[in-house]
Protein backbone atom coordinates (compact mmCIF):
# COMPACT_ATOMS: atom_id res chain seq x y z
CA UNK A 1 0.00 0.00 0.00
CA UNK A 2 3.07 2.09 -0.34
CA UNK A 3 1.71 3.72 -3.47
CA UNK A 4 -0.98 5.68 -0.97
CA UNK A 5 2.42 7.32 0.00
CA UNK A 6 2.32 10.21 -3.39
CA UNK A 7 -1.35 11.05 -1.94
CA UNK A 8 1.03 12.14 1.36
CA UNK A 9 3.10 13.91 -0.63
CA UNK A 10 0.63 15.93 -3.08
CA UNK A 11 -1.43 16.99 0.49
CA UNK A 12 2.63 18.09 1.89
CA UNK A 13 3.35 20.21 -0.86
CA UNK A 14 -0.01 22.00 -1.44
CA UNK A 15 -0.15 22.71 2.19
CA UNK A 16 3.27 24.21 2.10
CA UNK A 17 3.11 26.27 -1.33
CA UNK A 18 -0.42 27.52 0.46
CA UNK A 19 1.26 28.41 3.43
CA UNK A 20 4.36 30.34 1.83
CA UNK A 21 2.19 32.44 -0.47
CA UNK A 22 -0.03 33.21 2.25
CA UNK A 23 3.19 34.57 4.25
CA UNK A 24 4.53 35.98 1.09
CA UNK A 25 0.85 37.97 0.61
CA UNK A 26 -0.91 38.85 3.97
CA UNK A 27 0.67 40.49 7.21
CA UNK A 28 -0.72 39.01 10.57
CA UNK A 29 -4.07 39.29 11.21
CA UNK A 30 -5.29 40.77 7.77
CA UNK A 31 -8.36 39.73 6.47
CA UNK A 32 -9.35 39.71 2.83
CA UNK A 33 -12.76 38.26 2.03
CA UNK A 34 -12.96 35.42 -0.61
CA UNK A 35 -16.77 34.81 -0.44
CA UNK A 36 -19.36 35.58 2.35
CA UNK A 37 -18.11 33.77 5.30
CA UNK A 38 -14.79 32.79 4.56
CA UNK A 39 -11.77 34.81 4.48
CA UNK A 40 -7.87 34.37 4.07
CA UNK A 41 -6.27 35.70 7.25
CA UNK A 42 -2.58 34.86 8.60
CA UNK A 43 -2.43 33.81 11.98
CA UNK A 44 0.26 31.87 13.81
CA UNK A 45 -0.52 28.95 16.19
CA UNK A 46 2.22 27.95 18.70
CA UNK A 47 0.31 25.25 20.31
CA UNK A 48 -2.17 21.94 19.11
CA UNK A 49 -6.04 22.54 17.74
CA UNK A 50 -7.51 25.07 18.46
CA UNK A 51 -4.42 26.43 20.14
CA UNK A 52 -3.92 24.18 22.68
CA UNK A 53 -1.20 24.94 24.62
CA UNK A 54 -0.17 27.89 23.02
CA UNK A 55 1.06 30.45 25.75
CA UNK A 56 3.18 27.33 27.41
CA UNK A 57 6.06 29.11 26.72
CA UNK A 58 7.66 27.13 23.92
CA UNK A 59 8.49 23.82 25.09
CA UNK A 60 5.17 22.67 23.42
CA UNK A 61 6.89 23.22 20.53
CA UNK A 62 9.54 19.99 20.85
CA UNK A 63 7.11 17.73 22.40
CA UNK A 64 3.97 18.70 19.53
CA UNK A 65 7.04 18.11 16.94
CA UNK A 66 8.20 14.89 19.05
CA UNK A 67 4.39 13.52 18.98
CA UNK A 68 4.09 14.69 15.35
CA UNK A 69 6.95 12.39 14.71
CA UNK A 70 5.67 9.42 16.34
CA UNK A 71 2.39 9.46 15.20
CA UNK A 72 3.69 9.80 11.55
CA UNK A 73 5.82 6.79 12.10
CA UNK A 74 3.18 4.54 13.04
CA UNK A 75 0.54 6.11 10.89
CA UNK A 76 2.87 5.14 7.92
CA UNK A 77 3.87 1.49 9.68
CA UNK A 78 0.00 0.77 9.56
CA UNK A 79 -0.08 2.13 6.21
CA UNK A 80 2.27 -0.47 4.54
CA UNK A 81 0.78 -3.18 6.98
CA UNK A 82 -2.71 -2.78 5.20
CA UNK A 83 -3.71 -5.41 2.71
CA UNK A 84 -5.04 -4.16 -1.00
CA UNK A 85 -8.98 -4.41 -0.35
CA UNK A 86 -8.78 -2.04 2.28
CA UNK A 87 -8.00 1.47 -0.23
CA UNK A 88 -9.90 3.61 1.78
CA UNK A 89 -8.32 2.95 4.85
CA UNK A 90 -5.40 3.99 3.09
CA UNK A 91 -6.53 7.26 1.85
CA UNK A 92 -7.35 8.15 5.06
CA UNK A 93 -4.13 7.29 6.51
CA UNK A 94 -2.16 9.15 3.55
CA UNK A 95 -4.27 12.54 4.29
CA UNK A 96 -3.18 12.48 8.19
CA UNK A 97 0.34 11.31 7.18
CA UNK A 98 0.78 14.43 4.87
CA UNK A 99 -1.18 16.75 7.06
CA UNK A 100 1.16 16.03 10.20
CA UNK A 101 4.02 16.50 8.17
CA UNK A 102 2.83 19.38 6.34
CA UNK A 103 2.62 21.31 10.56
CA UNK A 104 5.35 19.25 12.01
CA UNK A 105 7.30 21.24 9.02
CA UNK A 106 6.19 24.57 10.15
CA UNK A 107 6.37 24.06 14.13
CA UNK A 108 10.20 22.98 13.71
CA UNK A 109 11.34 25.49 10.77
CA UNK A 110 9.16 28.31 11.91
CA UNK A 111 8.12 27.40 15.51
CA UNK A 112 4.59 27.98 14.96
CA UNK A 113 1.99 26.83 12.42
CA UNK A 114 0.90 28.63 9.87
CA UNK A 115 -2.96 28.99 10.13
CA UNK A 116 -4.65 31.30 7.55
CA UNK A 117 -8.37 29.47 6.25
CA UNK A 118 -10.99 31.44 8.27
CA UNK A 119 -14.50 30.28 8.35
CA UNK A 120 -17.99 32.03 10.14
CA UNK A 121 -20.65 29.09 10.59
CA UNK A 122 -23.62 31.40 10.47
CA UNK A 123 -25.56 28.41 11.61
CA UNK A 124 -24.32 28.63 15.01
CA UNK A 125 -25.65 31.46 16.94
CA UNK A 126 -22.82 31.76 19.57
CA UNK A 127 -20.04 33.88 19.36
CA UNK A 128 -17.80 31.51 20.57
CA UNK A 129 -17.39 29.71 17.82
CA UNK A 130 -17.52 32.49 15.53
CA UNK A 131 -15.16 32.73 13.26
CA UNK A 132 -14.21 29.00 13.52
CA UNK A 133 -10.14 28.98 14.53
CA UNK A 134 -8.03 29.44 11.61
CA UNK A 135 -6.34 26.40 9.93
CA UNK A 136 -4.77 25.67 7.08
CA UNK A 137 -4.14 22.68 4.20
CA UNK A 138 -2.65 20.22 6.83
CA UNK A 139 -5.09 20.76 9.28
CA UNK A 140 -8.07 19.88 6.89
CA UNK A 141 -6.25 17.00 5.23
CA UNK A 142 -5.73 15.32 9.03
CA UNK A 143 -9.60 16.23 9.81
CA UNK A 144 -10.49 14.37 6.33
CA UNK A 145 -8.69 11.54 6.99
CA UNK A 146 -9.70 11.20 10.53
CA UNK A 147 -13.66 10.80 9.76
CA UNK A 148 -12.59 8.32 6.68
CA UNK A 149 -10.29 6.23 8.99
CA UNK A 150 -13.01 6.19 11.34
CA UNK A 151 -16.12 5.57 9.44
CA UNK A 152 -14.05 2.66 7.66
CA UNK A 153 -12.71 1.25 11.40
CA UNK A 154 -16.23 1.24 12.33
CA UNK A 155 -17.71 -0.10 9.21
CA UNK A 156 -15.47 -2.81 8.76
CA UNK A 157 -16.59 -6.18 10.17
CA UNK A 158 -14.45 -7.70 12.80
CA UNK A 159 -12.24 -10.29 11.46
CA UNK A 160 -11.19 -13.48 13.54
Amino acid sequence: MKRWLWLSLVVLLLDQATKWLVLGLLEPFEVIELIPNLNLTLMFNTGAAFSFLADAGGWQRWLFALVAVGITVALAVWLLRLKPGEGWLAFGLALLIGGAVGNLIDRVLLGHVVDFIQVYLPVIPLAVFNPWPSFNIADSAISVGVVIMLITTLATPERT
